[in-house]
């Protein structure tokens, strides 16, 4: 079986039925997404499975950046989580840093180059007590380089259901469309860079009811003075 066979497998027959009998999520505003071409879907990120409901929610496949840690592990564990990750469109990537970031740029482009739906948390990890953090810019980079539109998506609710399965309320908004094509040709300017990534996740934020905290949510949890339970 295929990597897209795959992910269609999975999403219509394994986890998709699950998480719906379980949770009953819901979704508004997906008429917003382009029925074709490639497009930028800005997540907010409160917990792993937020990589779960948002295929299961949309129509079109979705890939995603995820750590390149993921698809290293030993034995058949190893072996099985590296084929679910494929089989559910993540695309590994490395963190690191210079030209491990500038790699994970390049995975991104690849998969809009080929016209798919790249799914990209801007806070660059998840949020550590539920509210919205600054964003990173290595989406507007990859959006003004690509030359596509930009979608703000905003998931409630999935906090609420550790210990898995408690049951919650999961919501997905979905915003209009972001077109930055005026900033075109400016892919390199770090002022443009920061301004359209701040305007992403301004729209995040005007589609669900998180707080807005201006600094990285990874300062906040290299903190050793942080308090994820306040």
């Amino acid at each position: 079986m295929n990597v897209k066979a795959l992910y269609w497998f999975l999403k219509s027959f394994v986890v998709a039925p699950v998480l719906r009998l379980l949770f009953r999520p819901h979704v508004e505003g997906e008429e917003h997404i382009p029925r074709t071409g490639p497009v930028i879907l800005a997540i907010n990120h409160l917990a792993a499975i937020d990589s779960f409901f948002i295929p299961i929610l949309l129509r079109r496949r979705i890939s995603f950046l995820a750590k390149s840690q993921y698809f290293t592990g030993k034995g058949v564990i190893g072996f099985l989580t590296k084929h679910f990750l494929l089989g559910v469109g993540q695309l590994p990537i490395d963190r690191s840093g210079g030209t491990a970031s500038a790699n994970s740029l390049n995975s991104g482009l690849k998969a809009l180059a080929e016209g798919s739906v790249l799914g990209i948390y801007p806070e660059g990890t998840r949020s550590p007590d539920g509210r919205l953090y600054r964003g990173k810019t290595g989406i507007a980079r990859m959006a003004l380089t690509a030359g596509v539109p930009v979608v703000p998506i905003s998931i409630q609710g999935t906090t609420k259901i550790r210990p898995f399965p408690r049951r919650a309320t999961i919501r997905v908004m979905i915003g209009d469309p972001i077109d930055f094509t005026r900033f075109e040709g400016f892919d390199n300017d770090r002022l443009i860079l920061r301004s359209v990534t701040d305007e992403v996740i301004y729209e995040i934020m005007q589609l669900g009811e998180q707080e807005y905290v201006d600094v990285y949510a990874s300062t906040i949890k290299n903190n050793s003075e942080f308090d994820p339970t306040r």
